[in-house]
């Protein structure tokens, strides 16, 4: 009795609002200096200049134009695709940058040289491309060799391939993040899990670990349940092993969703950075929820991680109340797993901040008592008596409550005492 366990089947609501569409674009940042070269061959900034900012492997376009120290600075850049850069400004003879990988090469200077200030078109500059970036005088090529021809012609085929690489794979991840999420709410875990695989086979991505996370757990209690009905004991104890496994799983793809997750350059497009927020959030509370099934019911010796995962979550959650929540699982974890006197530390938080948490008190008292420590005895009746006062005869655990009262009462002759604020700590304990 002392030590009963107590598994709970409920299953929370799961809500895909928490996971954004897996296939949102990743944007960077463009920044870089133009300056004019003087006769001296000295450089001045120059403010104004025009940089035309043009995506070679799909049809997109943007400008932006240099401030009072010849710096331009162009935010929410798809980070895929291949483009090429022209500046131009009066009095100075335009260039630009060809075959760029924005990703690898966020900043590019350009120092021009005296001219006619004329702008350079994106057929202009194919006219004259040069297969790999490099500035200074581009506009000034008469045309591409055969060489250079053929070069452009293999650039173009390898950006023509990738780009329908990356287009297959953004189709395969967003069909089978919906049809994945369906099968989930349906209950079908086995065809969700199938297609979350299916896509992070084409591609990694936060929401799809997350959310495959999600499914092996809720499978795993699911079996969990199947089995712990099943009369005869091998194929109960192979039942239940396999449900362990799941939450192995899925403790394992959360952990791969969080690590992904910390690994992400952050979006500047304000939009993209709330889903990035949104699914880290989740991938970490995903992987609190599977590290207490593995701590409370696989591996006891992961009762460690399973409090990083906790505390990570509450660290980054701004919601109030999902955090306190998050912090009356993990103390319930930590009385599950049987670390008791750690159970005791992490109530003690809790009442402190709501005294008149019924099951805080309640659990507070049965970590108490399971520690074995008479000494903490009479601390224990009196946080387990409070519950009793305040729970109705309907909570199935009052009746486990009184017995601890009626076996404390007749074995350690404790009976209980009022529960008052502690002065000096603010914390609430039993009159001595």
């Amino acid at each position: 009795m002392r030590n009963r366990l107590i598994f709970r089947t409920a299953l929370g609501a799961f809500v895909l609002a928490a996971l954004a569409v897996a296939a949102q674009a990743q944007v960077t940042t463009i920044e870089g200096r133009v300056t004019l070269k003087q006769a001296d061959g000295t450089e001045v900034p120059v403010q104004g200049a025009v940089v035309d900012i043009y995506r070679t492997d799909v049809k997109w376009k943007a400008e932006v134009k240099t401030n009072k120290d010849g710096r331009y600075t162009h935010a929410g850049i798809p980070l895929s695709g291949t483009y090429t850069l022209a500046v131009s400004a009066p009095g100075a003879r335009p260039d630009y940058m060809a075959g760029l990988r924005l990703s690898q090469q966020p900043r590019n200077d350009f120092a021009l040289e005296a001219g006619d200030g004329a702008r350079l078109t994106l057929e202009q500059t194919q006219l004259a491309a040069r297969p790999a970036a490099s500035a200074g005088g581009g506009a000034a090529a008469s045309g591409p060799s055969k060489e250079e021809q053929a070069k452009i012609a293999a650039e173009r085929a390898r950006v023509e391939a990738e780009n329908q690489k990356i287009a297959n794979s953004n189709e395969v991840v967003s069909r089978t993040f919906k049809t994945g999420n369906a099968a989930l709410q349906a209950g079908n875990f086995d065809a969700a899990i199938a297609s979350y695989n299916e896509g992070l086979a084409a591609r990694e991505e936060v929401a799809l670990y997350a959310n495959k996370s999600e499914a092996l757990r809720q499978r795993g209690v699911q079996r969990f349940n199947a089995a712990i009905k099943l009369s005869d004991a091998t194929a109960k104890q192979a039942a239940i092993d396999t449900a362990y496994q799941d939450w192995r799983d899925a403790a394992d793809a959360a952990s791969k969703a969080v690590a992904l997750a910390k690994t992400q350059t952050a979006a500047t497009d304000p939009a993209a950075a709330a889903n990035q927020v949104q699914n880290r959030l989740a991938a970490l509370s995903t992987r609190a929820e599977a590290m207490r099934l593995v701590a409370t019911k696989v591996d006891r010796s992961q009762v460690d991680a399973a409090m990083t995962a906790f505390t990570e979550y509450m660290a980054e959650s701004t919601d109030p109340a999902k955090k306190a929540k998050a912090g009356t699982d993990m103390a319930r974890m930590l009385f599950d797993a049987g670390a008791y006197d750690r159970a005791v530390a992490e109530y003690r938080k809790i009442i402190e901040a709501e005294p008149d948490n019924a099951d805080a008190n309640l659990y507070l008292g049965f970590a108490l008592f399971n520690t074995g420590d008479k000494a903490k005895f009479q601390e224990a009746a009196n946080y387990i008596s409070a519950f009793v006062a305040k729970a109705p005869d309907t909570n199935p655990t009052k009746a486990e409550a009184k017995a601890i009262l009626d076996f404390l009462k007749e074995n350690e002759n404790i009976r209980p005492e009022k529960v008052t604020p502690a002065r000096t700590t603010g914390r609430r304990r039993g009159n001595n």
